[in-house]
């Protein structure tokens, strides 16, 4: 049995569907990490590959089976006169593997491998739903100070409309000023509501990620220890980003796979036992007068049992020669998965300091269009500007606000995408609870930490 535990607030959150909210991305992730369906999923099948080590030992132990049934003889040879008219039978045999040719071991260590694999893929699973998570969390987050921005503008843009309208009716300003700044707050109604739509599908997205709606998300706290340099982001990368892992587990399982194959070729040694009791009833040679007859039968064997194999039409070489062939897949793939590591950390330490440089040029293009707009209406109050290059002024500084938000958006998943491939965007590196996470080393049956590395025990 696996077990979680969770905090009282993420608890309350669960149980409590009319105060169910993620106010923080720890909260988001949290909830997220107990319910998301691709993560109970994944951990489903880590359930299903664990039993694959169980059932490999089933193949080294030994078995017993039972038999029993029952007889009525409807019709019996004209010549028997001791043919018994029913008759009730058990048996129970004994079989003990005692030499497999290496298959058991070798079947064993393949499925300890895959065990390795099936937990980095977990890792991948839980780092890429993390990082979607992220994702919708700042996307809310963007879109909904978008939206405030455009609220404001299209509030600024309707009392600039009414002043122009005013000045107009005075005759300080033309008809060509007023249409100007209508056509400008149409314009801007119009893309408010395109900015709410996207905030509406943000929305979706992050119910659909992290479980229950958004509200009143709150501004994460920046992600501590990001590397420095691109190459020491690669050098964490390489050592534990689990996609690279669960290559190089699979690689291990291929190569006892080989072995495995192989094993069909060599004989098999096992040693046997039975015992056998059958009863007449009362029946055997109830049809001759004066003599008895034994009506219970008891017998035991016990001996050895070897299995040579001398031709199986070609199977033994074909197993040998597919298993060789997938290990070359295998083998392939690793450097693929090595490859691909290497490229999306240097992306995405690119993207990341890519990222801060723009936050930085975004802030200064703030701080310029707001300084240009206030020096724009100060002109036009003397009549050195006119409305036209006031509503441009006020678009410019909406646009670098704008691009500020999505820029502060763009970093932090930026920053998390990094640490995905750097393989520390799990819950073990983001101190979402107080108490242990879920340990997938926690088998329903009673199998040891799979280790390929180390040689079992047994001798099959």
């Amino acid at each position: 049995m696996r077990v979680f535990v969770v905090t009282p607030i993420a608890l309350a959150m669960l149980l409590l569907p009319g105060n169910a909210r993620a106010d923080t991305l720890q909260e988001a992730l949290a909830i997220a990490y107990q319910t998301n369906p691709s993560l109970t999923g994944a951990r489903a099948a880590l359930r299903a590959t664990d039993e694959g080590v169980p059932i490999a030992l089933a193949a080294g132990r030994p078995t017993i089976s039972a038999t029993a049934d029952y007889q009525e003889f409807l019709l019996r040879s004209a010549n028997s006169f001791s043919a018994p008219l029913r008759a009730a039978n058990a048996g129970a045999n004994v079989s003990f593997p005692i030499y497999q040719g290496g298959r058991v071991r070798n079947s064993v260590k393949a499925a300890d491998a895959r065990v390795l694999a099936g937990r980095a893929i977990l890792r991948s699973t839980e780092a890429d739903v993390f990082t979607a998570i992220v994702s919708v969390y700042m996307d809310v987050l963007r879109d909904t100070a978008i939206v405030e921005l455009n609220n404001r503008n299209v509030a600024v843009l309707a009392t600039n409309l009414e002043a122009s309208r005013d000045r107009f009716e005075v005759g300080d300003l033309t008809r060509t000023d007023v249409a100007q700044s209508e056509a400008r707050l149409q314009a801007a109604k119009g893309q408010l509501e395109l900015v709410r739509s996207q905030l509406d599908a943000s929305l979706e997205n992050y119910l659909r990620f992290v479980g229950i709606p958004a509200r009143d998300l709150e501004q994460p706290a920046e992600l501590q220890a990001l590397p420095q340099t691109a190459d020491d982001a690669l050098v964490v990368a390489l050592d534990s980003n689990p996609q690279l892992e669960a290559a190089k587990a699979d690689v291990v399982a291929a190569r006892f796979d080989i072995k495995v194959a192989g094993a069909s070729r060599l004989p098999r040694l096992s040693a046997v036992a039975s015992g056998t009791y059958s009863n007449y009833l009362g029946t055997l040679g109830s049809t001759l007068p004066g003599r008895t007859f034994q009506q219970q039968q008891t017998a035991a064997t016990i001996g050895l049992s070897a299995s040579i194999p001398l031709y199986q039409g070609g199977l033994p070489a074909a197993q040998v020669r597919r298993t060789q062939a997938v290990l070359g897949q295998t083998l392939e793939q690793e450097v693929f998965v090595e490859r691909r590591i290497v490229a999306d950390t240097r992306a995405a330490f690119s993207r990341y300091r890519a990222t801060q440089t723009v936050i930085v040029s975004a802030q200064a293009a703030v701080s310029a269009n707001e300084l240009a707009l206030e020096g724009v209406r100060a002109e036009n109050s003397v009549g050195n500007r006119n409305v036209l290059d006031v509503l441009n002024a006020e678009q410019e500084l909406l646009n670098s606000k704008v691009q500020l938000v999505t820029a502060r958006r763009d970093a932090y998943v930026a920053s998390f995408a990094l640490l995905a491939a750097m393989g520390r965007a799990e819950a073990r590196y983001l101190n979402l609870f107080g108490g242990p996470l879920f340990d997938p080393t926690q088998r329903s049956s009673a199998v040891d930490t799979p280790n390929p590395d180390v040689e079992p025990k047994e001798s099959q």
